[in-house]
């Protein structure tokens, strides 16, 4: 099977096809983060990297039997402006064709999600080699409106699924793929007929580290500051023990994006590794250091 990933960032991708054994002859990534290429390549260095997706074209490529990707979701998630996909003058863009025809004029286009039509570009491209290529499309769950515009374009509905019932971590996605379906309804909608995963009752305690690096604890002015704003942006600080979930982690928590609640882990107080002669737990203890 040969498999083309965009958006790969560190090729969760082949670590997932990896696990159910499948037989990958070549995997093809589409990525520009530099730290997520770096990952990838120590850990699968035969990957092939094709750089941005902007780029890709499937005239270029053998014939691929599964296209994956995440496309960004900024401006669908409900964390966002919710703008959806639109040009820089606030034109929306409903369809590939209309997204080919701003591209080719030299249209700018608003924060990153309208790169969803070079999914779509990119599928329409591979199935004219391969017509029963398979795909899976991840996004954020989003207003109607764009819903039915991502599922009008791709042609199937797709099935919601929580991550939380397999981590720690709620992750509730939507998740677009001909993997498995089947037509439903008097129109014959195509819908995936994957079922939900069994719930693994995974919780913080089972993943969370008994040993944490001091490079790792929060400062008490930054507790502080975590706080102070909090309180501005109407967003709060949880505290969780071992026995939950913890809410959907984002990258930009740690530059002091307050757009999601923090998480701060207060099982016992710890004020060091065990080794250290701490407890081996997390939480202020001497007045300046959090963790």
């Amino acid at each position: 099977m040969r498999v083309l990933s965009l958006f790969d960032g560190m090729s969760c991708g082949q670590q997932a096809l990896e696990r159910i054994g499948a037989n990958v002859l070549e995997y093809y990534a589409s990525e520009i983060d530099k730290s997520a290429i770096k990952v990838t390549m120590a850990n699968y260095p035969k990957t092939i990297q094709l750089g941005s997706v902007t780029e890709v074209k499937g005239c270029d490529l053998p014939k691929i039997d599964l296209l994956i990707g995440g496309s960004p979701c900024q401006s669908f998630s409900f964390a966002g402006k919710r703008k959806g996909m639109a040009a820089t003058d606030n034109v929306e863009v409903l369809t590939l064709n209309h997204y080919l025809q701003l591209k080719k004029e030299g249209y700018a286009f608003e924060g990153q999600s309208y790169l969803f039509w070079e999914y779509m570009r990119i599928l329409q491209e591979l199935r004219a080699v391969n017509p029963n290529i398979k795909f899976l499309l991840e996004n954020v769950l989003m207003g109607e409106k764009w819903q039915k515009i991502l599922t009008r374009a791709i042609g199937i509905n797709p099935i919601q699924i929580n991550s939380a019932l397999v981590s720690s971590q709620n992750r509730n996605r939507l998740y677009w793929t001909n993997i498995a379906s089947e037509k439903f309804g008097f129109f014959g909608d195509l819908i995936c007929t994957i079922p939900q995963p069994k719930d693994k009752g995974i919780l913080l305690k089972d993943i969370l580290e008994v040993e944490v690096d001091d490079k790792y604890f929060l400062s008490g002015k930054m507790l502080d500051w975590l706080n102070r704003h909090a309180e501005k942006r109407g967003v709060s600080v949880k505290k969780l023990d071992g026995n939950q979930k913890s809410s959907t982690i984002i990258c930009t928590e740690a530059k002091g994006n307050l757009s999601n609640d923090y998480i701060i882990h207060n099982m016992m107080p710890r004020s060091s590794k065990t080794g250290k002669g701490g407890t081996g737990h997390l939480s202020r203890v001497d007045g300046k250091t959090y963790c």
